[in-house]
């Protein structure tokens, strides 16, 4: 196994958000609402997301932008919200190890949650559940 190293580039991010969104392209359940219903146009969307990633990670401070508008209007379940974490966190524990790859995980857990609230898909504050705990690399969430 490859010794793996913590987020610390932009070539890192861009590393990163390449891989979880090859993911997310693939995956059945996501990648009807990215690419089928959402129309995303990934030339555009990816170095939004490098951005986005680069600012919370690395205080970059390059963007810009009211996600929650454009993802409020889809029609995306809790389980989506949960297999996006998941997916996220596979990224990250496949290519990085450390106190900003556990930072990344974090803050992409918050972000699902909050969302996920936000839309009105979660009965308590107990979060996307206990299955979806943001663990250290190696051990992976279930994938509902």
């Amino acid at each position: 196994m490859t010794n793996l190293c913590d987020l610390k580039t932009a070539d890192d991010i861009r590393t990163l958000v390449d891989s979880f969104y090859e993911k997310v392209g693939r995956d059945e359940l996501l990648a009807p609402v990215f690419n089928d219903i959402a129309r995303v146009d990934w030339d555009t969307h990816l170095p939004i997301m490098y951005r986005c990633w680069e600012s919370m990670l690395l205080g970059a401070g390059t963007y810009e932008g009211a996600p929650f508008p454009k993802h409020a209007v889809l029609p995306v379940r809790k389980e989506h919200f949960a297999r996006w974490l998941a997916l996220f966190v596979e990224a990250v524990n496949s290519h990085f190890t450390g106190p900003k790859a556990e930072e990344a995980k974090g803050r992409a857990a918050s972000i699902a949650d909050t969302f996920a609230q936000r839309m009105g898909l979660l009965k308590d504050a107990n979060g996307l559940g206990p299955d979806l705990a943001v663990r250290s690399s190696g051990s992976r969430p279930a994938i509902p």
